[in-house]
């Protein structure tokens, strides 16, 4: 839940862009790639990850109640939404930096959605999800989650940039 506020303070900054694109009728490309890559190394790719990769794998283990499938079914789907549109943004800002002006509308579509999901799942995950699921494990099992979560993270950041190294490599 402590990423939460992280991801929180960086919606807030893509909201305020996209205010100023209505006020400024233009964009800086540089803040959409930092957006673009926050959203998908720490939103996604860690945060997400974790959730996806250690703590709901677990979590269909046990016998959860059927609300909380289906809360988590919905948690995942926003997983995948939000990548979807983090690819629009991508591609809107690359056209943007081509000289494609009609591209503007685009970004800002794409960051209202953005600015449209991450609260609400947030609040999802953080008020009806993550501390009620928690009765679902031990002691031990909670442990055992939180240290694959920070192995994880450690291998993370070099699992990101050996995968830049190699894409440049041939």
């Amino acid at each position: 839940m402590k990423e939460h506020r992280l991801i929180e303070q960086m919606i807030g900054l893509v909201a305020d862009r996209h205010d100023r694109i209505g006020q400024e009728e233009k964009v800086d490309p540089v803040f959409i790639d930092a957006a673009v890559d926050f959203i998908r190394t720490y939103a996604d790719r860690c945060h997400h990850g974790k959730e996806e990769d250690i703590l709901f794998r677990e979590l269909e283990k046990k016998d959860i109640s059927d609300e909380h499938k289906k809360t988590m079914e919905g948690l995942v789907s926003d997983h995948k939404f939000g990548r979807k549109v983090t690819g629009e943004l991508e591609e809107a800002n690359e056209a943007y930096k081509h000289g494609k002006k009609a591209a503007l509308k685009d970004i800002q579509q794409a960051l209202q959605k953005l600015t449209d999901l991450y609260p609400q799942h947030i609040e999802i995950e953080d008020k009806h999800f993550f501390l009620p699921v928690m009765d679902y494990f031990s002691d031990e099992e909670k442990s055992s989650m939180l240290s694959e979560m920070m192995d994880f993270d450690r291998e993370m950041i070099h699992k990101k940039y050996r995968q830049i190294v190699d894409k440049f490599k041939g």
